[in-house]
């Protein structure tokens, strides 16, 4: 009987062992399945991490100066879209922070639920309102007030809401181009001898050997001196105005290069660039571009004023201006064509601009035009 219940026993512990064994490796199973899943969410983090430092480190490169929002004369919020105002700069010694001419201002209207980014040049010698309560040219506005008084001369002028804006000298631009391995520029005879003309200085501003000279119309490769001195260029047809159209181009250029980059040449871009740019977004406003990059699109690119023609009879302003026909349906047609609205009606102080500039001039609405077709509007 004894010998019986032994066997029992032993049956009994040798099945509870098995049970233990099996509870045992389940045990192990889950411990190694937990292994990976901890292993996996580290190397994740680690990389996540990696890369927002690289990043940062990056951004951090970049010349940040904030803007006092109560000094730009934000109009009113424009809804879904982000715009930023581009400024280049005739700097020759670095200067960013003002003091110098803006050759160049670009306001980029981001829509971001779309991502598409529309252009607007608002040519330099544009007749606008200033903050010391005179009409002077709107490249003007950079030279007395640095960034802070361009954008809100753009505010103030044309019923926006820019808060932030990014200013690059001839350097930066060239460094830019260069980093990209060039672009591509299809450009007639005439720009192409003015082009070889303005290398001889924009290659003794940067600091770099004149390039070769090419010859002929047709497409080009353009290395950062020649891209730069071809965006110069302003005694062909359509002077200013078709040279606002050759500074988008090459804008639109860097940007489509930019996109299709790998990520050793976009390093090596950004390396250069960034210490050549000022700007007032924010790592966060940075970051959130950086993200969505290959999805932006630049959508269409125009000129500003719409309709304008020049004149050399400014009240009580000596020189050639360009002038808008009506400001106050130029305005519509920015909001029109930047923010798709089809309604809007400019504020008061655009209407007073606009009454004091056919005071000035005797340029109004009903003036003819400059034909801008092929040089406004890309």
């Amino acid at each position: 009987m004894k010998k019986k219940r032994d066997n029992v026993e032993r049956f009994n512990g040798a099945e509870d062992l098995d049970k233990a064994l099996a509870m045992n490796r389940l045990k192990n199973q889950k411990r190694r399945k937990q292994r990976r899943i901890l292993i996996t969410v580290e190397i994740f983090v680690m990389l996540i991490l990696a890369i927002v430092a690289f990043v940062l480190l990056k951004v951090f490169k970049i010349n940040f100066t904030g803007l006092d929002p109560n000094k730009l004369e934000i109009y009113k919020d424009t809804g879904p879209y982000t715009n930023i105002a581009l400024f280049g700069l005739d700097s020759r010694d670095g200067q960013l922070k003002g003091g110098v001419q803006s050759d160049t201002m670009i306001i980029a209207s981001i829509n971001n639920k779309t991502y598409e980014v529309k252009l607007v040049s608002v040519y330099r010698d544009t007749l606008t309102f200033q903050s010391n309560k005179r009409y002077e040219k709107a490249n003007a506005a950079y030279n007395m007030g640095g960034p802070a008084g361009a954008v809100a001369l753009l505010n103030r002028n044309l019923d926006m809401d820019i808060k932030a804006y990014a200013s690059v000298d001839f350097r930066a631009v060239t460094d830019a181009v260069d980093a990209l391995g060039g672009i591509d520029v299809k450009m007639t005879a005439e720009e192409v001898k003015w082009m070889n003309g303005y290398a001889t200085e924009t290659s003794k501003v940067v600091g770099q050997k004149k390039p070769a000279l090419i010859h002929g119309a047709g497409v080009h490769h353009l290395n950062g001196v020649q891209a730069v001195s071809y965006a110069r260029i302003r005694y062909t047809n359509g002077n200013d105005m078709k040279r606002a159209q050759r500074q988008r181009i090459v804008l639109q250029k860097i940007f489509d290069k930019a996109k299709k980059s790998n990520f050793l040449k976009l390093s090596k871009a950004v390396d250069k660039i960034f210490p050549k740019v000022e700007t007032s977004l924010t790592i966060k406003d940075m970051l959130g571009i950086a993200a969505h990059l290959n999805k932006y699109k630049i959508a269409s690119q125009h000129g500003f004023p719409f309709e304008c023609t020049t004149s050399e009879n400014v009240s009580g302003h000596p020189g050639s201006y360009v002038v808008a026909c009506g400001m106050e349906k130029n305005v519509k047609e920015l909001h029109k064509y930047l923010f798709d609205d089809e309604k809007y009606e400019p504020s008061p102080k655009v209407k007073a601009i606009n009454n004091d500039i056919i005071n000035m001039t005797g340029i109004g609405p009903d003036t003819a035009a400059i034909d801008l077709s092929g040089i406004g509007d890309k």
